[in-house]
C-alpha cells in the first residue's frame, strides 16, 4: 500500500529534524540534481551544444531546493535558472551565483525578457520546475503562472520537449487534494520528499506528476506516526485481502450477493453485473429481474440463482432508466430491504437518487461517474457542475459521502473512494480502453461479490479493492487494443490468478 500525507502532516515530521540542524533542503536538492542527471542526453544531436538544464525559481523552501540543485548541476552541466520572485530563499540564491550560474531575472516590472527564457527553454533538456512547493495553495498566478503558460507552448511546438522534472509536487497542484485549477507544467518525474503528498496520488495531480520518487530524509518514522490522508492499494494488497476459501467453507459462508440490475430496455447491464460477481468467486448470486434480462443472465450465467432469498450484499441500479418507475420501485424496495437488513449494498446508475436519508447500519456504496455525482449532489442541495467535480473529485466525493453517509466510489481514469469517516483511497489501475459501455456494470458486479464476502473489511477499503481488480482486468483484457465489458469478465479469472 502507498501513503500520502498531507502537506500539514509532512511539516510536522520534519519539525524535529530542522529543529536538530538536519539539512533536510540540500538532502532535497541532491536528489533533485541526481533524477535531472539520469535524464539528461548522453549525446547530442548538435555536437557542440552541451546538455542545458532550466531551473524554473518561486519563493519558499520549494524554490530553495531548486537553487541548491542548480548549484550542484552547474558542477558538470550547463544551468540557467529563471526567477519568477524577488524574494527568494537567499542562501540558495547566493549558492547558485558562487557556482556561476547564469540567472535570468523575470521578477522585475515590465518588461519582462520573455525571448530569452523562451530562447533558453527551446534549448534546454531538462526543465526543473521549483515554483510552487507544499506550502501554495491554490492556482498559479502573476509570473509564475506566465511562465508555465509560455512553456507550455515551448512544449508543444518542440520536436522533443524537454523532460520535465517537479521538485516535491508540481506547481499549480494542490499538496492535499490534487486539484489544479490554474496553469501546469505537466512532469514526467515528480521526486518528493520524506514521503508522498496526498495531491500525487488523487486526480488529476496524479496525472500531472507523472512518475513519483520519493527520497527519504529520515522522517519517515515521525511521519508513518500519523493517519494518511489518502491510500493506494497495490497488487501485493489483494492477496491480503481476498476472501479465498478454506477447506471448510461452502457456498453460503463465501457469500451470497443479490442482484437487481438490468430492464427490459436495457437487458445486457444484468448480464454485466451478473457476470462480474460471479467471475468474481461470491458463493452464490441471486438475480432478481424482468423476464427478458432474468431469461439472457440465466443462458449466459446458469449458476445464477432467480428469485429472492437471504443475502450478504444487494446491488442495484445498472441498466435503470430515470423512467422506468415499476423497475425503480423495485429496487427502491431492495435498498429498503438492504438497509433494514443491514447488509453490504451497492448503488450504481439509476438507482442513484433512491437512497434514503438513513442508511442505518448498512455497508452502502454509490458508483458514480462525475456527472452522476454532480446530479447527486446538486440534488441534495450542492449545486455543483460536473467539471467542478472532474478539477477536485477528492472534495465532491467526500462532500456526497458526508450528505448521504455511505461511502462514494467515484469512477474515473483515477477511482476515487471516500468512507464518510474520511477514509480515502485513490486507485490508477486501469487503461483508458475501459471507458466503455457497460464497464461501470461489471465493476458494480465485482464490488458486490467482495461486500458480501469481506463483511469484516472496511468498506472503503473493499471499495478500493474492486476498483484495482476491475483496472486489472481491464488492462489484462485490452493489452493496448480496444475491448467491450465482456471482456473485462472475462479476464477476471486470469487477473486474480496472477494477483494470487
Amino acid at each position: 500500500m502507498i501513503s500520502g500525507w498531507t502537506a500539514e502532516a509532512i511539516r510536522a515530521a520534519e519539525a524535529p529534524a530542522l529543529a536538530a540542524g538536519d539539512p533536510l533542503m540540500q538532502r532535497a536538492a541532491a536528489a533533485v540534481a541526481e533524477a535531472v542527471r539520469g535524464l539528461l542526453p548522453t549525446s547530442s544531436p548538435e555536437p557542440t551544444m552541451d546538455p542545458m538544464v532550466l531551473v524554473l525559481v518561486g519563493g519558499g523552501n520549494n524554490g530553495g531546493d531548486g537553487l541548491y540543485a542548480a548549484a550542484d548541476l552547474a558542477m558538470s552541466v550547463e544551468v540557467v535558472v529563471a526567477l519568477t520572485r524577488s524574494g527568494v530563499h537567499a542562501a540558495g540564491l547566493e549558492a547558485v551565483r558562487t557556482a556561476g550560474v547564469d540567472v535570468l531575472d523575470l521578477s522585475a516590472p515590465e518588461p519582462r525578457d520573455w525571448d530569452e527564457l523562451r530562447q533558453v527553454a527551446d534549448r534546454a533538456d531538462v526543465w526543473v520546475d521549483a515554483l510552487a512547493g507544499i506550502g501554495v495553495s491554490g492556482p498559479l498566478r502573476g509570473v509564475a503562472g506566465e511562465v508555465v503558460e509560455l512553456l507550455r507552448q515551448v512544449a508543444d511546438a518542440a520536436p522533443i520537449p524537454p523532460a520535465v522534472v517537479a521538485v516535491d509536487i508540481p506547481s499549480g497542484v494542490d499538496a492535499d487534494t490534487g486539484a489544479a485549477g490554474g496553469p501546469v507544467l505537466a512532469a514526467d518525474l515528480t521526486v518528493t520528499f520524506g514521503g508522498a503528498k496526498a495531491g500525487l496520488l488523487l486526480p488529476p495531480g496524479d496525472r500531472l506528476a507523472g512518475r513519483v520518487q520519493v527520497t527519504s530524509l529520515g522522517i519517515e518514522e515521525s511521519l508513518a506516526a500519523q493517519a494518511p490522508a489518502v491510500a493506494r492499494l497495490l497488487d501485493a494488497d489483494v492477496a491480503d485481502l481476498w476472501p479465498a476459501p478454506a477447506a471448510q467453507d461452502h457456498k453460503y459462508t463465501r457469500g451470497v450477493l443479490g442482484v437487481v440490475a438490468g430492464s427490459e430496455a436495457y437487458p445486457g447491464a444484468a448480464v454485466l453485473s451478473v457476470g462480474g460477481a460471479v467471475r468474481t468467486g461470491c458463493g452464490m448470486v441471486r438475480y432478481l429481474g424482468p423476464p427478458r434480462a432474468e431469461h439472457l443472465v440465466l443462458s449466459r450465467w446458469p449458476e445464477v440463482v432467480p428469485g429472492p432469498g437471504r443475502v450478504q450484499a444487494w446491488g442495484g441500479g445498472p441498466g435503470v432508466g430515470g423512467a422506468d418507475e415499476p423497475r425503480r420501485a423495485e429496487i427502491r424496495a431492495t435498498i429498503e430491504t438492504a438497509v433494514s437488513d443491514a447488509v453490504g449494498l451497492v448503488v450504481d446508475a439509476g438507482a442513484l437518487d433512491l437512497l434514503p436519508h438513513d442508511l442505518g447500519e448498512a455497508r452502502v456504496v454509490l458508483t458514480p461517474h462525475a456527472g452522476e455525482l454532480a446530479t447527486l449532489l446538486t440534488a441534495r442541495g450542492e449545486g455543483v457542475a460536473r467539471d467542478a467535480v472532474e478539477q477536485d473529485p477528492r472534495r465532491w466525493a467526500a462532500r456526497a459521502a458526508e450528505l448521504t453517509g455511505a461511502t462514494v466510489l467515484l469512477k474515473g481514469a483515477t477511482t476515487v473512494v471516500v468512507a464518510p469517516d474520511g477514509e480515502t483511497y485513490a486507485q490508477a489501475d486501469g487503461t483508458p480502453w475501459l471507458a466503455t459501455a457497460g464497464s461501470g456494470d461489471v465493476l458494480a458486479g465485482v464490488l458486490g461479490a467482495l461486500l458480501a464476502g469481506l463483511t469484516d473489511v472496511p468498506v472503503a477499503r473493499v471499495a478500493a479493492l474492486a476498483a484495482l481488480v476491475h483496472g486489472r482486468a481491464g488492462r489484462l483484457a485490452s493489452d493496448g487494443a480496444p475491448i467491450v465489458a465482456g471482456d473485462i469478465v472475462a479476464a477476471l479469472p486470469a487477473t486474480l490468478r496472477a494477483l494470487l
